[in-house]
């Protein structure tokens, strides 16, 4: 009986279920979201759009990449994954000592680097975390009797994709006014420069 209740679930229940799931797997700290959050606090909400963009389209093209069944081809070539870890691990090196020098937002002109498109589209397709935790999410759907069909879901976990990416952003520019004294500043960022360093190490190593 308890079976065919599950199995005989409404379709907005399956997107309740799959919208709570995406929450706890793919909103939970890990190289992209604790990156957006620094972002954000280190530069403030309007220099970083871009690169929380790049975030945003680089993410949903992992999701396509998992959804067809792509991940598990490449993950078959030779020396390909050892390739791709290395290079995740230098730009998110680079980006946590970028982070860690930020400037207090007082201080920075116009000339200011800001984070780029390009370094969250990169970020987002090498982040260890996002395809372990998309695949997990994406296949615990597939793997129920549900009506939602692939495209639905792939919407939903689109939609989820972008306001995880937004909340987190705005959580690091809610902290972006603390960042004009220049001891804050410091600790704060060189916290999110260690925070990022250790989730993707975790993420890694999982």
């Amino acid at each position: 009986m308890a079976g065919g209740i599950s199995g005989g679930a409404m379709p907005w229940q399956q997107v309740l279920a799959l919208v709570l799931a995406a929450t706890v797997v793919m909103g939970s700290p890990g190289p992209s979201t604790i990156s957006v959050t620094a972002i954000g606090a280190a530069f403030g909400l309007r220099a970083s759009l871009s690169y929380t963009w790049g975030l945003v389209l680089g993410t949903i093209a992992v999701l396509l990449v998992v959804a067809a069944g792509i991940v598990g081809m490449l993950a078959s070539v030779p020396g390909l994954a050892t390739v791709l870890a290395i290079l995740s691990a230098a730009y998110i090196l680079y980006l946590a000592f970028k982070i860690a020098t930020a400037p207090p937002l007082a201080e920075r002109g116009s000339m200011a680097t800001k984070p780029s498109f390009l370094g969250g589209f990169m970020l987002a397709v090498a982040n260890p975390k996002a395809y372990v935790a998309i695949a997990a999410v994406f296949a615990g759907a597939a793997s129920q009797t549900d009506a939602l069909g692939v495209s639905t879901r792939l919407l939903v976990l689109v939609a989820m994709i972008v306001a995880i990416h937004v909340v987190w952003l705005l959580a690091g520019t809610a902290l972006a006014r603390f960042l004009r004294r220049p001891l804050a500043s410091r600790v704060i960022n060189l916290v999110f420069a260690a925070t990022l360093v250790l989730t993707t190490a975790l993420a890694a190593l999982r």
